[in-house]
């Protein structure tokens, strides 16, 4: 297609938002395995390896997992279209025809805020893919994109 738009990266404060929400999630992973090794500690010698073993994986996913997300992720606007692209081993191309948009949200949940980045999303007509998301921008680039797509939906309403 010829009117693909050029595909931006996101902020790089997105990689501070993966790397929160994923030490988050392997904190509350490593207390549980915590909690099985010491249950575990009377049978066997090597209880505390789990937990060992977890906390390890955690902090290997923590300090690779969002720079490889971030690089990933890329997105365009053009005047008819909205592409976001991201993924290695499952890369998936998502392109938004902007009549297809039935309404617009802008989210900023309490890591976005301490770091400084929002996520656009899109609700479309259909059931398969009927939300898309853009995160990791910034949260005026995020209201101007939105304000853009809802003038074009208006103008295709009018």
């Amino acid at each position: 297609m010829a009117d693909l738009p050029e595909l931006l990266p996101v902020e790089t404060g997105y990689k501070k938002v993966l790397r929160a929400r994923l030490a988050l999630m392997w904190l509350v992973l490593t207390a549980g395995a915590l909690i099985a090794g010491y249950a575990l500690a009377g049978s066997t010698r090597f209880a505390m390896l789990i937990p060992a073993a977890v906390l390890l994986a955690g902090l290997l996913a923590v300090a690779t997992v969002p720079a490889r997300i971030h690089r990933r992720l890329r997105y365009g606007l053009s005047e008819r279209l909205l592409q976001v692209v991201r993924g290695w081993l499952f890369h998936t191309d998502t392109v938004v025809p902007l009549v297809r948009v039935q309404h617009l949200d802008v989210v900023r949940g309490p890591f976005d805020k301490m770091f400084g980045t929002a996520t656009l999303v899109l609700h479309t007509a259909g059931t398969h893919n009927s939300t898309v998301t853009v995160p990791g921008l910034a949260p005026e680039r995020a209201e101007a994109m939105r304000d853009i797509i809802r003038d074009h939906v208006r103008t295709d309403f009018a």
